[in-house]
């Protein structure tokens, strides 16, 4: 019988998603060099998938202790904006359903532009509710960073469209009358406090995007705020401008 085409055999192992498909024994027994590294690709595809399975499992402890105790409706809030030079401070609740999918959710710093653009939308789309508190920098100078923070994360909880039963917050400690959990980095630990991180992101970075057309010496659309090299010569050259934030070093160095 002839050998079946490579490029035939990569779409078949395109669409499998069993290792012990009897598909795949048939093909250990072919030697050419080009089968056996599709077959390594394939297997390192499921251990990757797998990989991303068991962490995800691993991030719905929470929620699923949660819901066993009756919570339907458990919001996940953090916060994204301490550390900039300028701009506000913004948050995010996320309600997501008991039974929602979303691999690869973690930390938003440690995801890809690109993955974390397309989670920010699949989070939109399977999301019960989103809620989202921004805090601008004259604030910030006003009441500190830390209480800004706090501030932005009862605002995106009050803007939520349906009211949480439940909270898991991100490392701080909330005033408000909705019981709640305070995980240290819970972003990497919840996939609602994740979900939120994402959303927070990158409602901030596309507004300092659009900050950047209205001051462009800072290079906010590549910083979103923080003290790079660029944006620490354009205070140098061209002082502060509207956003930042005064009470912060070095911009209050060149007031």
């Amino acid at each position: 019988m002839k050998a079946q085409a490579i490029k035939d055999i990569k779409i078949k192992l395109a669409t499998l998603t069993d290792a012990k498909d009897p598909y795949l024994t048939a093909l250990a027994q072919d030697e050419r060099a080009g089968v056996q590294k599709l077959l390594q690709q394939f297997y390192r595809r499921l251990d990757k998938e797998q990989a991303l399975k068991d962490k995800y499992l691993e991030m719905t402890s929470f929620e699923r202790t949660l819901h066993q105790e009756g919570h339907r409706f458990i919001a996940g809030i953090d916060e994204v904006g301490r550390g900039p030079l300028a701009g506000p401070v913004v948050a995010a609740a996320v309600i997501l359903p008991a039974d929602v999918v979303l691999l690869g959710l973690n930390d938003s710093k440690q995801l890809s532009a690109k993955k974390r653009g397309q989670l920010y939308c699949e989070i939109q789309e399977k999301a019960i509710a989103v809620g989202i508190g921004v805090v601008d920098h004259e604030e910030i100078d006003r009441i500190n960073i830390l209480q800004a923070s706090k501030k932005a994360m009862l605002l995106a909880i009050d803007d939520l469209a349906v009211e949480p039963t439940h909270l898991l917050v991100d490392a701080v400690k909330l005033d408000c009358d909705i019981s709640q959990d305070n995980l240290i980095k819970g972003d990497a630990r919840s996939v609602s406090i994740a979900a939120a991180s994402i959303i927070a992101k990158e409602m901030r970075d596309n507004l300092m995007k659009e900050y950047h057309q209205v001051f462009p010496f800072y290079a906010f659309d590549k910083n979103a705020g923080y003290g790079t090299k660029d944006h620490l010569n354009g205070l140098k050259n061209h002082g502060i401008c509207a956003i930042h934030r005064k009470t912060f070093a070095p911009v209050k160095n060149y007031l």
